[in-house]
């Protein structure tokens, strides 16, 4: 039984975010801690109210902003600190005027000024990182002693990258924030992400969504960090192999009833489906989206791609020749898609909780990678975990050819050792949360000892 009564997370408002925080929520209530109080903007509280119930989980919205028409990601991160500090004093004044203080405060990725208003308040903070530790591992040795390896000039995509304890790496594997062709106005990651190194060397436990055996070397490489792997923070149901319907914290922070995709699928033979998904944030272009379309429908294979509202354009030259093939949806709920035995692929963008999320459902990738974490990603799923290929542009182009996309869906999806390698990490991620699992055991360390 843990010692901790009451925990405060204090969230970013990004669905990469909110899905595994929700999910850590709910699974130190059911450890023993008695409360957990899920902070972070008003509109995300009231979406994740309508659909989300557990004995113990309150909601404290702490900003009111949403990202608005033409506002830049260093704008935003920006309001959300100044308007989520007071705002996360408040609730923690209120709390201890009331005479139940909170124990703890948890806060994610983006938002290290919650550490300062813990430490304010004489309360104990933990970082919980929503990437992967070799992520983490690069940030730190960026801005202790390896930076000018990291942040080299040299444009040439394949310049060697050595770092302790990570697999050997291109500069086209680093996330793109170190990039000198990254867009200026993500100039202002760099500073956050050293506010993020530099609270740690005050709070040196880090909890992270992923688990011992899928990053067994990045886990263990940094000396003056203690990185404890509480992951895969996904819904249980799907781990556990509980029906996946019984799950109220949902897959999906905008979930919806089972819609016709599930339907559609349930016709579809063991594996044959090519799911194609680029996640909350990334949008292709028109002519990536046409070339997309032309990869799919010259692999001959059904698909399920999903393209969000004011995302990839619908207005592609082929399109009533994708709905004889493929379905497209604006949403889905991708644990479940992913869980589904029709799947027999994934064309990702590689973002931490979808790379993750097909680990566990033991699902092969092809890697897309957008931007920020993604290539790092997209490097482990194809050299260290071996569960899948990258799609390679050629050189000169900014767009993947149809029929590169159309070569690594035939590629993965008819490789048996990747198939074998993803059915491996969805043992060991299933085995990691289960009782005496690695994950359960550090996640009740950090609870007894926090």
């Amino acid at each position: 039984m843990t010692a901790h009564h009451r925990i405060l997370i204090v969230v970013f408002p990004g669905q990469g975010h909110i899905n595994p925080s929700l999910q850590f929520a709910k699974r130190i209530l059911s450890m023993g801690v008695e409360e957990v109080t899920f902070c972070t903007n008003m509109s995300v509280v009231r979406r994740i109210e309508k659909q989300t119930t557990h004995h113990g989980l309150t909601f404290a919205p702490i900003s009111e902003n949403d990202p608005k028409p033409n506002e830049t990601l260093e704008q935003f991160c920006s309001d959300f600190a100044t308007n989520g500090a007071p705002a996360v004093s408040d609730i923690i004044k209120s709390a201890a005027a009331s005479g139940n203080p909170f124990d703890h405060l948890v806060y994610t990725t983006i938002v290290p000024w919650a550490a300062g208003v813990a430490k304010a308040h004489g309360i104990k903070s933990t970082l919980l990182w929503c990437q992967s530790a070799t992520i983490l591992d690069l940030y730190y040795y960026y801005f202790n002693g390896f930076g000018d390896l990291i942040s080299c000039s040299n444009k040439n995509p394949s310049f060697a990258i050595t770092l302790p304890g990570l697999p050997p790496l291109n500069t086209c594997d680093l996330p793109t924030f170190f990039l000198p062709s990254r867009p200026q106005e993500h100039d202002f990651a760099i500073p956050l992400f050293k506010d993020h190194i530099d609270v740690l060397g005050e709070n040196p436990r880090v909890l992270i969504s992923t688990f011992n055996e899928l990053e067994v070397e990045p886990i263990r490489a940094l000396k003056n960090l203690e990185l404890l792997p509480v992951g895969p923070l996904i819904p249980s149901a799907f781990l556990d192999g509980q029906d996946p319907s019984d799950n109220s914290f949902g897959g999906d922070l905008f979930e919806k009833s089972v819609e016709d995709y599930i339907k559609w699928l349930n016709t579809k033979p063991k594996s044959s489906v090519v799911y194609v998904s680029f996640g909350s944030m990334s949008t292709l272009s028109f002519d990536q989206a046409e070339e997309m379309a032309n990869g799919l429908l010259e692999s001959g294979r059904p698909f399920l791609w999903v393209i969000r509202d004011g995302g990839e354009t619908l207005e592609v030259s082929k399109i009533e020749e994708m709905k004889k093939q493929g379905m497209i949806v604006g949403w889905c709920s991708q644990v479940e898609v992913l869980s589904h035995q029709a799947i027999g692929c994934f064309v990702s963008h590689c973002g931490w909780n979808s790379t993750v999320e097909a680990l566990a459902a033991g699902v092969p990738t092809v890697a897309f990678p957008q931007w920020t974490d993604q290539g790092t990603n997209a490097k482990m799923i194809e050299d260290v975990w071996k569960t899948g290929v990258r799609v390679r542009k050629r050189e000169g182009h900014e767009v993947v050819d149809g029929k590169e996309i159309e070569r690594c869906v035939k590629m993965v999806m008819g490789n048996e050792e990747m198939r074998r390698n993803a059915e491996k990490w969805k043992d060991l991620a299933r085995k990691a949360v289960n009782n005496g699992g690695s994950s359960t055991i550090n996640l009740q360390a950090f609870l007894d000892d926090a």
